[in-house]
């Protein structure tokens, strides 16, 4: 049976006010395009006649602009889960208009199939290729899209040109069974297949194909800056000592590290250091630098769940894939992500903080403690159960206005129980075996900006009772007096004994 072909705009006329679609990316990378953008102006046609239309969007992580800023822009969002991290659909957010609630990203999945997210209409998923017998051949990412493709009514699909049909054996599509028949997952190093090449439906689910051709929306990375390449070099020095200490294997482990410039930086780090012996990854994301650090064979292998690469750096990937075949395979996030695995593995995660505290609580998701910035990501099911768990960030932000070291973080994502080390460009405090008191000297010490080492010390040595020394009055002090002046410096504590 020959499958049905479409454009985007009858595609887009088969999706409903009120519907939950699934849609595929993970990062702009895979993510669908064409017809979100041709739901969102149906949207704009629908609220011009006076008539609502909404709908729930579930994706594996972020996307580009043609999904969520599109639908965001046109006021089609009712929810939104897990991740996002577009500045239209943030301000709808942060405003009230579209319901977010945030979600660890390994979780995604089996809520789904559990139905706790509803019912699904439709997924919607960007492939490469897509047989008349229902294999579908996802592009660059995973995701969420083989459980989307199963548990939705229907499938549209996104026959992407612009990729090539030679992305299929890349992809290892696996699903746990639910409990209580779920076994182990039998993922025992990086380069383990476990799954198949192809998404396999009824191709009586697949609605229609959308023929189109149009690259990721994947944006560059900036060049590495003085403050970014501080970091990374300590980073790179703390886990090389580790290692010559004999706290890490001598083969190293692998390595999980966020997405952005600052883990490029970090990467990159890694990867120039002659003490650190070529590696592995098993992350979520595989970025512009880790290709580069394949090409010079610092980097054995890539597991992740996404190639969220530059245009440029993708090309070179397209021009070789017979090299990269064997070197990076990419799976749905439940398993790119999984708890039991990361523990299985021994991964080193490396994330990166928006704020952390004295005492090794971090915030990754709001700013100022009530305004989304993008969600936690995949940050926490590594944190939590990693061999070695880092968060990273600079020691000050708005042109040191703001000290990203503070008494109390404004909103908590991984809290001293999960974190480890915290590494900014002033220097690392590893907070190992260290009680709060300790935590505390260490990170003010070695990692908040010399211009709010004495606004700190003075905050703790004022505050003398308790096991962890703190004082509702005054721990966001620093976060009130930016709000009320755009700059932290100058806070006066008040407590008997303090410092300004």
């Amino acid at each position: 049976m020959a499958l049905k072909e479409l454009t985007a705009e009858e595609a887009a006329s088969l999706i409903s006010h009120g519907d939950t679609i699934g849609f595929s990316g993970f990062t702009p990378a895979g993510a669908a395009k064409e017809i979100p953008t041709a739901i969102a102006e149906k949207a704009k046609k629908e609220h011009e006649a006076g008539r609502p239309f909404k709908i729930g969007v579930v994706t594996g992580a972020s996307t580009g602009q043609s999904l969520d800023g599109e639908l965001a822009e046109a006021d089609a969002v009712s929810f939104r889960t897990p991740y996002q991290s577009n500045k239209s659909l943030r301000q709808s957010i942060n405003a009230g208009k579209t319901h977010f609630f945030d979600m660890h990203l390994s979780q995604l999945p089996q809520n789904v199939r559990y139905g706790f997210l509803g019912k699904f209409s439709y997924a919607i998923v960007e492939a490469c290729d897509v047989s008349e017998d229902g294999h579908i051949v996802l592009s660059t990412s995973v995701g969420a899209s083989p459980t989307f493709c199963q548990y939705a009514d229907k499938i549209l699909v996104e026959l992407n040109e612009f990729h090539p049909k030679a992305l299929r054996g890349f992809h290892d599509i696996y699903e746990p069974l639910d409990p209580p028949h779920r076994r182990e997952l039998p993922v025992y190093s990086c380069s383990d297949r476990v799954g198949t090449e192809t998404i396999k439906v009824a191709p009586s689910k697949i609605a229609g194909v959308v023929r189109t051709n149009r690259p990721d929306e994947v944006g560059g990375f900036k060049e590495v800056c003085p403050i970014t390449s501080k970091i990374g070099e300590n980073v790179s020095n703390f886990l090389a000592s580790e290692l010559r200490k004999g706290a890490i294997p001598k083969d190293f482990l692998p390595i999980q590290s966020g997405v952005g410039n600052i883990a490029n930086a970090i990467l990159g780090a890694l990867g120039q250091n002659p003490d650190i012996p070529a590696f592995e990854m098993y992350s979520e994301v595989i970025q512009d630098s880790v290709i580069s650090l394949m090409e010079e064979e610092r980097i054995r292998f890539g597991s992740a769940t996404s190639l969220t690469l530059s245009p440029e750096v993708l090309a070179r990937v397209y021009d070789n894939l017979d090299f990269f075949r064997s070197k990076v395979l990419l799976r749905p996030q439940e398993l790119s992500n999984h708890p039991e695995i990361v523990r299985r593995l021994g991964i080193i995660s490396i994330n990166t903080a928006i704020e952390t505290d004295i005492f090794g609580n971090v915030n990754s998701t709001h700013v100022m403690g009530n305004n989304l910035m993008n969600g936690i990501g995949g940050s926490g099911d590594f944190t939590r159960n990693a061999y070695l768990s880092v968060f990273t960030c600079p020691s000050v932000a708005k042109g040191s206005k703001i000290s990203t070291i503070v008494p109390l973080v404004s909103h908590m994502d991984h809290s001293e129980h999960s974190v480890q080390v915290v590494i900014t460009e002033q220097g690392v405090a590893d907070l190992r075996g260290k009680d709060p008191v300790e935590r505390a000297r260490l990170i003010v010490e070695n990692c908040a900006h010399p211009e709010y080492r004495d606004l700190l010390r003075g905050y703790f040595d004022s505050v003398k009772d308790g096991h962890t020394p703190q004082t509702l009055d005054c721990a966001f002090a620093m976060h009130q007096k930016f709000l009320k002046t755009g700059d932290m410096h100058g806070v006066e504590w008040a407590l008997p004994g303090s410092q300004a």
